[in-house]
């Protein structure tokens, strides 16, 4: 049998002086060297949440959007820059919209069942790079779903009325 002392997770303060910290054995053929070392070594400084990686590009075309927002823009985020009219905007729109495990550029799922509501001809394509992974996406408002796929980006892309709102 080996017997291996574990760090008190809980620290000092959880146990009183009288008692010593409570040892777990571990047992099994399977115990590794490299088991053991993982098991006492402390988690990384950024064990919480890693930020996205930097390099973060896109490139987003809108066409019929109207207002003047239709055109080629550049993003670039950490640090955000380029030639997009609100950079820091656009890059945090898309990290709220980033999850682990999903696309933040998704389209709609086939079976999705979308309001027949229209609002109006812009379009938009993105690609890139976004968290290290490639991105080609396009965008429209032909529907309640498409409609609410724009506007959670905004303003990567920019904010459109609706047709037939003023």
């Amino acid at each position: 049998m080996l017997q291996v002392n574990l760090p008190d997770v809980h620290g000092p303060a959880s146990r009183s002086a009288a008692r010593p910290a409570p040892r777990r054995i571990l047992t099994g053929a399977a115990l590794s060297v490299a088991t053991l070392a993982s098991l006492t070594a402390a988690p990384p400084a950024s064990y919480a949440q890693e930020p996205a990686p930097a390099g973060d590009h896109l490139t987003v075309t809108v066409r019929d959007a109207g207002g003047g927002a239709d055109g080629t823009y550049e993003l670039r985020c950490r640090p955000s820059g380029g030639s997009h009219p609100d950079p820091a905007g656009a890059c945090a729109a898309v990290d709220r919209s980033t999850r682990w495990g999903e696309d933040a550029f998704a389209p709609v799922p086939r079976d999705a069942v979308c309001t027949l509501q229209y609002g109006g001809p812009a379009t938009a394509r993105v690609t890139g790079t976004w968290a290290g992974r490639p991105v080609d996406a396009t965008f429209d408002r032909g529907d309640g779903c498409g409609i609410a796929r724009w506007d959670r980006l905004v303003p990567l892309l920019p904010e459109v009325r609706s047709a037939g709102r003023p």
